[in-house]
């Protein structure tokens, strides 16, 4: 957890400042409303801010009305103000404008790193819940809601930038044998170990997740189509390459893989690459599993689906009624 420590004092930043190394925690210091502004509205703001009420240039009152209105973000800043002011109606104040905890000065040091503590327990809270709502339960990537939204951003960024992005749909050829085989439970220990192995090859700003079932999407941002079909490549050979122990039996699982680029040429939307991956992957499945196909812009729509076997509703994690296939 990352502590933004927000004083104007010398001597209080230096003696708070001691009290955070000695407890271990990482923080960095500034003294005044503005330069934490600039901070917490940077690339990687902190998760907690320790902030003075009597600041120059933005005071504390306001620095936390500004903290508030990035809500929308991802990481939830949570606020604690120091302040030597101490009336009821100076609580008040602070919590209407948005502070989480409210410590009288001169701060007792003991009393500081229990409400660190507190908010941090709450901060932790929160970013599990938070990585509840966006993953998958069983393979722990991203869900299907969450992966959607992704391509979405990647596809509007790839527009705003001129650069193409490569999508591909994998599914695990045969997965219903493997059920059937060696039980349900199997069958989820194969889809643990097959999203572990895509996750383990990926760049850290490349997204997978898991669509629906036994399928996942990865999108692979600023990737031009050649590099790819190669990338997709890999991932087949790094998911087939070793078999996957279990408890219930050794077994080998392979990738069916579906691969389109973002091309501006041809007037893309989301679904429409979403629909061409997945033509592309019953491709590979109709060409005998196990392989990469690249979607062709001149090849039938239907080329994909000829070999398609009926489809059967099922339920998955994130309560959507999906087609399972093998």
């Amino acid at each position: 957890m990352k502590i933004l420590l927000v004083e104007d004092s010398c001597i209080e930043r230096h003696r708070i400042g001691g009290y955070l190394t000695d407890w271990g925690f990482e923080f960095f210091a500034v003294e005044s409303g503005t330069e934490a502004v600039k901070l917490l509205e940077g690339p990687e703001p902190p998760e907690m801010v320790l902030l003075d009420w009597m600041l120059p240039g933005l005071d504390g009152i306001d620095v936390c009305r500004r903290i508030r209105t990035y809500g929308s973000r991802e990481t939830y800043i949570y606020t604690v103000m120091l302040t030597a002011m101490n009336r009821k109606r100076d609580l008040l104040v602070a919590m209407e404008a948005g502070a989480d905890d409210y410590l009288a000065k001169p701060v007792d040091p003991s009393e500081l790193r229990a409400r660190i503590m507190a908010g941090k327990r709450i901060l932790d809270l929160q970013q599990s819940l938070r990585f509840s709502a966006t993953h998958d339960f069983l393979t722990n990537l991203l869900n299907r809601s969450e992966i959607l939204a992704a391509i979405e951003r990647e596809f509007s960024r790839g527009e705003r930038e001129g650069k193409p992005s490569t999508v591909i749909m994998a599914d695990i050829d045969h997965f219903k044998c493997i059920n059937d085989s060696l039980g349900h439970a199997a069958g989820d220990e194969v889809l643990k170990e097959v999203a572990r192995r895509l996750k383990s090859d990926l760049r850290s700003y490349d997204v997978v997740g898991r669509y629906g079932g036994e399928e996942f999407l990865i999108i692979l941002p600023g990737c031009p189509i050649t590099t790819g079909v190669r990338r997709a490549e890999e991932i087949r050979n790094l998911v087939a390459q070793d078999p996957i122990l279990t408890p219930f039996g050794t077994i080998s699982a392979t990738l069916s893989l579906g691969v389109t680029v973002t091309c501006s040429a041809r007037n893309q939307s989301v679904s429409d690459l979403l629909l061409e991956a997945d033509i592309s992957m019953y491709a590979a499945k109709k060409n005998g599993r196990n392989r990469v196909e690249l979607f062709s812009p001149t090849a039938p729509q239907t080329a994909g689906f000829e070999s398609k076997p009926k489809l059967r509703k099922q339920k998955y994690p994130d309560g959507q009624s999906q087609a399972a296939n093998t």
